[in-house]
């Protein structure tokens, strides 16, 4: 298998949510593609090959955000060991980024590991994503974001409520941070339901690609 039916198998598989590689050889069974490459195999020739897979994939979400401006912030924790061992636990660590105890709201529990932030558009395609430490506030991904999007209409959750955050994200790009309000808050106004059902899409979508 070249290189370039690797990457087209890969992305393939990420379009049709097949989100294992146990999962992938299994419906790539006895089809054309099975014994072309050997599950292992696949897997250290993608690892080598994600730069590639990455750019490809900014690549297409860049021209698919030209059909839309509607976009969907979130963040989901990435628990990687439980709390009792954290001290004792040395694994998805590096020199540039470690894990931290957070917190998730959903779930209201404490929780030891990383954060993964994603923005999505309207029809579950995600354009963007990073890793943080678990500890790392939701409204600091939006810094980042803020350097990829334009004119168009962001929602998110609680977690992003800041007045000061809305008022830099549309006077630096033009982006119209959407969040429900606090019911404690000043003038508070319901939130709209058809946005709360366009943010489910990202949470689904981030819980059947990460966990």
């Amino acid at each position: 298998m070249s290189d370039l039916e690797l990457v087209a198998l890969n992305l393939t598989a990420e379009y049709m949510s097949i989100n294992s590689e146990l999962q992938l050889f299994r419906y790539i069974s006895g089809t054309d593609l099975e014994g072309r490459i050997e599950r292992s195999v696949y897997n250290r020739r993608k690892r080598k090959l994600f730069p590639y897979i990455e750019k490809i994939r900014e690549t297409l979400s860049s021209k698919f955000s030209d059909f839309t401006d509607v976009f969907i912030v979130d963040s989901t924790p990435i628990e990687i060991c439980k709390i009792s061992r954290a001290n004792r636990s040395a694994i998805c660590s590096t020199d540039e980024i470690k894990p931290a105890y957070g917190y998730c709201a959903a779930q209201k529990s404490r929780y030891f590991g990383y954060k993964l932030h994603a923005v999505c558009d309207k029809n579950g395609i995600f354009h963007s994503f990073d890793f943080s430490p678990a500890n790392v506030h939701d409204v600091n991904y939006l810094h980042d974001i803020k350097e990829n999007f334009e004119n168009c209409l962001l929602i998110g959750d609680r977690g992003y409520i800041s007045k000061e955050l809305q008022l830099d994200l549309f006077n630096y790009s033009k982006i119209n941070l959407s969040v429900p309000m606090r019911k404690n808050q000043h003038n508070f106004v319901e939130f709209s339901k058809t946005k709360s059902k366009i943010r489910k899409r990202i949470e689904l979508r981030s819980n059947r690609e990460y966990h």
